[in-house]
């Protein structure tokens, strides 16, 4: 075997492959998790109680610090009827430069009737020369809920790295319990210079926020939309976004923004308000460790 192919063996062969299961159910009125595998480099944290509502908060945990090209996580969560789950993540995801392979976190997402899932992970960051793909699949069944939450940092902004990454994409697919799609989807080339990245260039973060479940009736759902836009339009220049009723029961926010404490600030206010409104139910204080 020549040099050369020795060598593109060992490329294929980096990375890790790291899996991890949860399933939940609800007794007694509280949301538990009945079932959890993982492998590094996913750590299994229990879930917590936050309050009194029979929710629970399940922290994902990631020691490595990042992923690196050939890395592989995949995340396989059901949520049984009548559970009510909030996912998020300690700090930031980040995606270390690659020569040659992709590092790929794949997202599948299982909402039971009545059930609400809040996905709400800190931002993803891709460094220079990274290559990256992400997946995230939700299909829901009648009256499930979803609150989904996808943020983009355009690089180590402090760094001066600004979209200067190998490859990024990213597909958000949610299918409801009619049958209908929702599909965002974006795949960013860093051959394609600088004008790859459209109007977003000019700006530091993008994200989306999706509200989506048939339990979301009209009335809720014209009251949610006015609330969003409000807050959308207190920092025009510092946050650009609209509010729209996509092909799903729901409704989707698209928004850029200029700073990290402006989408933190951002994001926080449309969480809280779409709490209040659908649920009834104050924001919560995640523990971040």
């Amino acid at each position: 075997m020549g040099r050369q192919a020795v060598h593109a063996d060992s490329l294929r062969s980096v990375g890790r492959i790291g899996a991890m299961t949860l399933r939940y159910e609800q007794r007694r009125r509280m949301t538990v998790l009945s079932h959890s595998r993982c492998t590094t480099p996913w750590h299994q944290s229990p879930p917590i109680q936050l309050d009194g509502s029979g929710s629970v908060y399940q922290p994902l945990l990631n020691p490595s610090g990042g992923l690196v090209g050939g890395d592989r996580l995949s995340l396989d969560a059901q949520l049984g009827p009548d559970t009510h789950v909030i996912v998020s993540t300690p700090s930031a995801n980040r995606v270390y430069r690659s020569l040659s392979e992709t590092s790929a976190q794949l997202i599948n997402l299982s909402v039971g009737e009545r059930a609400i899932l809040e996905w709400v992970p800190d931002l993803t960051i891709p460094f220079a020369g990274a290559r990256y793909r992400q997946e995230i699949h939700v299909r829901l069944e009648a009256g499930a809920t979803l609150l989904l939450w996808d943020a983009l940092a355009c690089g180590r902004v402090a760094r001066g790295e600004r979209w200067d990454f190998a490859s990024l994409e990213n597909e958000i697919r949610i299918i409801a319990a009619d049958g209908r799609r929702l599909v965002e989807r974006y795949d960013l080339d860093g051959s394609k210079g600088p004008h790859r990245t459209g109007l977003a260039r000019n700006w530091e973060y993008v994200a989306s926020l999706y509200l989506v479940g048939d339990s979301i009736d009209a009335e809720r759902r014209k009251k949610l939309e006015e609330a969003l836009a409000l807050i959308l339009d207190e920092h025009p220049e510092e946050v650009l976004g609209g509010v729209s009723q996509p092909a799903v029961p729901g409704l989707a926010v698209k928004l850029l923004s200029r700073s990290a404490p402006a989408l933190v600030r951002t994001f926080t206010a449309l969480w809280t308000a779409a709490r209040l409104c659908l649920w009834n139910r104050p924001m919560l204080e995640l523990r971040r460790y």
